[in-house]
């Protein structure tokens, strides 16, 4: 599905100010049609001025394709959704070349056909039903911005963001993404199901009459100058410790790894989780209305962030250990800076 482009005013690229309130907006604009899920649509906004990826996890009927599609709604971005099964092919991702032969002249040439990986928002719908190579398909997307196809390395439209949906209880005839391709998400989102008060007024709002269409607040050029903007809030070298310390401590190899990790994670975080931490700092900061980022920003973002790539082992599997448990020990344990603590 193809979103219908729209008119949108344009905003001042070099105001601050400006860019950061058109995020507020933005998340306003889409909490109108989104009851509760706070937390949810912060992550996803975070991994949008970021510049990453985003996994939500959930349940069905929480809203997360609806979610997203309003995301779509309010920003004049082009929008694809993927509907992934287990007869899709990677053409039907990245493409396909098709042959063409001229009414005319009968002359015969190939032209390749764009699949819907070449949009700014794909919405890849539970991307655990497709096979390993279909998967793959989105790799090279996902980390290059760019597909390889017929010999030719085509780039994807700027800004480019893959979320992804994943049911965590239908199991059957799934297959679990590999841990490179959970690496090139930037945060792992988990959907909860809402409060009892956000229940009833979900009830409300989808058994009356059709809501209004969300208005449009950002273009393609306002979100590229807040992934700019983000990467230009300032972190000092004392965060940079942190983020580096928490990423090590993952490592049951590490000499400062906690025992916690030692007897339970099969394989910590790497370099990228600390890049990931910080970027979603950064992106907290900014929606914050600073341009600092504290310890408190870091905290914030560890959970999703870390908890696709620290790897809990069979003991931990056993005795029901997660990794958000240990994440909430390693966040217990380790110290963030004192001079920032009151950032």
């Amino acid at each position: 599905m193809t979103s219908v482009p729209r008119t949108v005013t344009p905003l001042p690229l070099h105001d601050r100010d400006a860019l950061v309130a058109a995020a507020g907006r933005l998340r306003a604009e889409v909490q109108r049609r989104i009851v509760g899920q706070g937390a949810v649509l912060d992550e996803i906004l975070m991994s949008l001025i970021a510049g990453g990826h985003a996994l939500l996890v959930g349940v069905p009927g929480l809203a997360k394709t609806l979610m997203v599609r309003s995301l779509a709604e309010a920003v004049h971005l082009e929008f694809r959704r993927i509907q992934f099964t287990p007869d899709l092919v990677p053409s039907d991702i990245t493409g396909t070349e098709i042959l063409e032969e001229d009414a005319a002249s009968g002359a015969r040439s190939f032209r390749f056909v764009h699949g819907p990986v070449f949009a700014n928002i794909v919405l890849a719908d539970e991307i655990n039903r497709a096979p390993p190579r279909t998967q793959a398909a989105l790799l090279e997307a996902m980390q290059e911005h760019s597909v390889t196809a017929s010999g030719q390395t085509m780039s994807l439209p700027e800004p480019f963001f893959v979320l992804a949906t994943q049911n965590p209880i239908e199991q059957e005839g799934t297959y679990p993404l590999p841990e490179a391709q959970l690496d090139r998400f930037l945060f792992d989102i988990r959907v909860g199901y809402p409060s009892e008060q956000d229940e009833i007024e979900i009830l409300r709002n989808t058994t009356g009459s059709v809501s209004d269409a969300l208005e449009t607040v950002l273009g393609a050029s306002e979100l590229m100058a807040l992934q700019r903007l983000t990467r230009e809030v300032v972190a000092a070298d004392s965060v940079l410790q942190y983020a580096a310390s928490l990423v090590r401590a993952t490592r049951p190899d590490d000499s400062r790894a906690p025992e916690l990790v030692k007897q339970y994670v099969r394989w910590g975080a790497g370099p990228r989780a600390g890049q990931s931490l910080i970027l979603g700092a950064k992106a907290n900061a900014l929606l914050g209305g600073r341009l600092v980022v504290s310890p408190a920003d870091i905290k914030r973002v560890a959970t999703p962030v870390l908890r696709h790539r620290v790897l809990p082992n069979f003991a931990a599997e056993a005795e029901s250990v997660g990794a958000e448990r240990i994440i909430e020990d390693l966040l217990a344990r380790i110290e963030p800076p004192r001079s920032d603590i009151r950032i």
